[in-house]
């Protein structure tokens, strides 16, 4: 199976570590395992089960306590809904193994998360993209979603809240885009891996698993709960769905670690002091954000609507490869180049760090950009 290089992780994996800012991050500035048990209030009883643990595979399937806190983030299911993943980008993967094959169509929005077109491209299927722009406040345009969809499309991807655009489908939206799956009988695959950092109102903005019974929702607890270290992501689907996904879990996941799935069934119990340490940090971020890009005459962005990311458009004659990795020698500032994202005059910006890293990261960036403006760039 030949599948394209992955933009945004091959950048991530050769630049990352040499960040004294890191605007390239997405998970909300992760918790230590203390952090996480003092949460919980019982942190010495829970390292003693961790000490007594037998590290065999354990529950295959994941734990009842782990599934059941999952099934809990949505309004409709039960345990019998949920698949238990190596982290959301497993998530993903299962979906499309276990639903798509050669001569099947899939749509995809674009930007996003790129294993939602190279993946199903990879299998043998035929990936039709539905661009998403920043005139239209990068949300899908449904009237073009409408004209592409067919008796072949097999499934539509969306990826709400959106990376790298941090732009958010309401519930009117969503069910406009359930109205057109079926009417062709496809399946949409929702990555809400963002879901539970919405700006503004209920953290957590409606899942396509709870509108549309052909509606999968694949999420993880790295972005929200700060918690990438576990490596747990999860599929919520109609039961026959996860009965596909099941029979390639067995293939490639066996079960997940026993200490991730324990630790990880905490955070869900705890996930209320979660989100609340979380969103404060994400919406005083997302202001200095915004009050920089006031302050830049030659950027442009669709303020945020959730998430932890913005796609920041620039005027500056550089290819944004050659900006971001400039940025990175000259001022220790990492951000991702839209060319990986295939967003070419763009750059990604996370502002999921701690508050100083993220204005001083910003603060130098604008240094840079003074120079290019001396160089008349």
């Amino acid at each position: 199976m030949k599948i394209k290089p992955f933009g945004v992780e091959e950048w991530m994996n050769q630049y990352e570590n040499d960040a004294l800012y890191n605007l390239g991050e997405t998970c909300v500035k992760s918790l230590t395992v203390k952090e996480l048990l003092n949460f919980q209030g019982r942190g010495k009883e829970a390292l003693e089960e961790i000490y007594d643990m037998q590290l065999t595979y354990g529950a295959i399937p994941g734990t009842d306590k782990l599934r059941e806190g999952v099934a809990g983030l949505y309004e409709s299911g039960n345990i019998a809904n949920v698949v238990i993943a190596h982290g959301g980008i497993g998530a993903n993967h299962l979906v499309f193994s276990a639903l798509v094959e050669p001569g099947d169509e899939v749509i995809s929005v674009m930007p996003t998360y790129q294993q939602h077109y190279s993946i199903p491209e990879s299998l043998g299927a035929t990936v039709k993209i539905l661009p998403l722009t920043l005139e239209n406040g990068f949300l899908p345009d449904i009237g073009a979603l409408k004209k592409m969809a067919n008796e072949n499309t097999k499934l539509i991807a969306i990826n709400n809240p959106n990376n790298p655009t941090g732009s958010l489908m309401d519930k009117a939206s969503l069910e406009e885009i359930v109205e057109i799956a079926k009417a062709h009988d496809s399946y949409i695959l929702s990555d809400e891996v963002y879901r539970g950092l919405n700006h503004q109102g209920a953290a957590f903005g409606p899942s396509i698993f709870d509108l549309y019974e052909k509606g999968i929702s694949t999420g993880s607890m790295s972005k929200v709960f700060s918690l990438a270290g576990l490596r747990i992501g999860w599929i919520m689907a109609g039961k026959e769905t996860v009965r596909e996904i099941n029979i390639h879990r067995d293939y490639n996941t066996i079960s997940c670690g026993k200490i991730d799935d324990y630790l990880a069934g905490i955070a869900l119990e705890v996930k209320d002091k979660i989100l609340k340490r979380n969103r404060s940090l994400i919406l005083e971020n997302a202001k200095i954000l915004e009050e920089w890009v006031k302050r830049e005459p030659r950027i442009t962005y669709q303020k945020p609507a959730a998430g932890t990311t913005a796609l920041i458009q620039y005027d500056y004659k550089i290819k944004s490869r050659d900006l971001a990795s400039s940025l990175l020698r000259e001022t220790g500032a990492f951000v991702v180049p839209g060319e990986a994202l295939e967003q070419e005059g763009y750059l990604r910006i996370g502002y999921a760090n701690d508050s100083k890293t993220v204005k001083e990261g910003l603060d130098k960036i604008s240094g840079y950009f003074r120079i290019l403006e001396k160089e008349g760039k």
